[in-house]
């Protein structure tokens, strides 16, 4: 099964409250959540992990 990241824009100006990546190939294990943008507000900084 392909790994997924779910992350939260902190942007209170955005409309996206999360969203959720499904890796369909080999991710370096460097990648995250500071290597994408928000696909509605395209801002990186507000982005944040969420844990499970």
């Amino acid at each position: 099964m392909p790994a997924t990241l779910e992350v939260r824009c902190t942007n209170d100006d955005c409309e996206m409250d999360m969203f959720e990546m499904h890796y369909t190939y080999d991710m370096p294990d460097s990648v995250g959540v500071s290597d994408f943008a928000c696909p509605y507000c395209r801002e990186t900084d507000p982005l944040e992990a969420i844990e499970l």
